[in-house]
């Protein structure tokens, strides 16, 4: 124990008397380690930002498009709707793993009311579509069956419209006209903020999807409809039941492809998911390459010290230093630098990303795994990078070494 605490002690000795040096050859392993840690933590935060916004589409969410065919092995919308209302009516009455359902038909037009107009999408929905969605009006109410089985004229805002609109907030209770037909705002949803496509969902008119059809479509057909699962475990029963059913009501024969296509939130998410975690490996890969680098600086410094301190070298092993001694006080050397230049370099990539946390609004997320991988790969770097020249410092000629100028 005692001849190691004078090895180390001989090490660093040497560290310190050439402090600028070690400080350069740390430096590497520093710059490393910081961008490693502050790009996990920045790709774990966009990661972290995707899953929150797939969540806010809804609880267990699955969108069930019609018209779909098959062209060049890829699966297509065509356009052309081949859901009914029965067939919606069918899913939520004849599938005991689906708990919501509510169709959906989309238009678009111009808003106006209140301080001015507003050019936003508007959504025809069902009754059931805050349970899908789990999103809820803020103010005000959500429309019921009857305001769907007579198209009445009430609308549900989204937060950006009603801003833009009301700005004062009074927005229940008010007129609006959307493509010169009058509305009565009932509600104003919370806020949802972006989607995973970056569009703003806060953006949109909610209204019963018989007054879209015929007052603003002008349409007896359904775009789509969505449903929800019982519970996040019966998604994929829900999804097996829904394409059971649509197949049997739409007399398609075994094997004959569907029309209809139906996308769930799992899917959304593992897409997303993958995305994400692909371009967090590759922000790490890059930020990798600097460790590597300082991992060669370390080992040319060495070489260079083992060099410079041959005369040194070959005094010790002839007042009695064995091989592994110079092995182990250059491994030493080798690890403190870069054990230093990781802890320095942890500090840094932490205060980094708290730094683009605040100053750009990126969401981050600091992962101890990561922390503890990148210390760990910096000290490996040290011994693996330092092997070689304290091998070579080790095996040096004590004669040849006490003759060296």
């Amino acid at each position: 124990m005692l001849k190691f605490l004078t090895i180390l002690t001989v090490g660093m000795k040497a560290i310190a008397r050439n402090k600028l040096r070690s400080t350069l050859t740390a430096l590497g392993i520093i710059i490393g380690v910081a961008c490693v840690i502050a790009m996990i933590a920045v790709g774990g935060g966009a990661q972290a930002a995707v899953q929150a916004q797939i969540s806010s589409l809804g609880s267990n969410f699955l969108m069930i498009f019609p018209g779909t065919a098959t062209q060049s092995g890829a699966r297509i919308f065509t356009g052309q709707s081949t859901i009914t209302e029965d067939d919606i009516n069918a899913v939520k009455a004849e599938c005991p793993a689906v708990s919501y359902v509510t169709p959906a038909v989309r238009s678009a037009g111009q808003i106006v009311g209140g301080t001015g107009n507003w050019g936003t999408s508007v959504q025809g929905v069902g009754v059931d579509w805050p349970f899908v969605r789990s999103w809820n009006p803020e103010k005000g109410a959500f429309f019921g069956d009857s305001e769907v089985r007579s198209a009445a004229k009430v609308a549900i805002l989204g937060a950006t419209v009603a801003n833009a609109l009301f700005p004062d907030g009074n927005a229940v209770d008010q007129m609006i006209r959307i493509k010169n037909i009058p509305f009565k705002v009932i509600g104003v949803l919370e806020s949802k903020g972006g989607s995973t496509m970056g569009q703003d969902q806060d953006d949109t008119v909610i209204a019963p999807y018989t007054t879209v059809m015929k007052l603003l479509k002008r349409t007896t057909k359904i775009d789509m409809f969505m449903a929800s699962a019982t519970s996040r475990d019966s998604v994929d029963e829900a999804q097996t039941e829904i394409d059971a059913l649509l197949r049997q009501r739409h007399r398609l024969q075994p094997g004959q492809d569907s029309d209809f296509m139906i996308r769930s939130q799992q899917e959304i998410a593992q897409t997303a998911d993958q995305t994400s975690k692909q371009m967090s490996a590759l922000l790490a890969a890059i930020a990798s390459i600097s460790l590597l680098v300082g991992g060669i600086g370390i080992m040319n410094i060495m070489l260079v010290s083992v060099t410079e301190r041959t005369r040194e070298i070959g005094i010790r092993m002839a007042i009695g230093a064995k091989g592994r001694d110079i092995l182990t006080q250059f491994l030493i050397e080798a690890l403190t630098l870069s054990i230093a230049g990781g802890a320095i370099g942890i500090g840094l990539g932490i205060a980094t990303s708290r730094f683009l946390a605040w100053k750009q609004q990126w969401p981050i997320v600091l992962s101890p795994t990561a922390v503890l991988l990148a210390f760990g790969f910096s000290a490996a770097i040290g011994i693996f990078f330092g092997f070689y020249p304290a091998r070579k410092a080790s095996r040096l000629d004590p004669i040849e070494a006490l003759r060296y100028e």
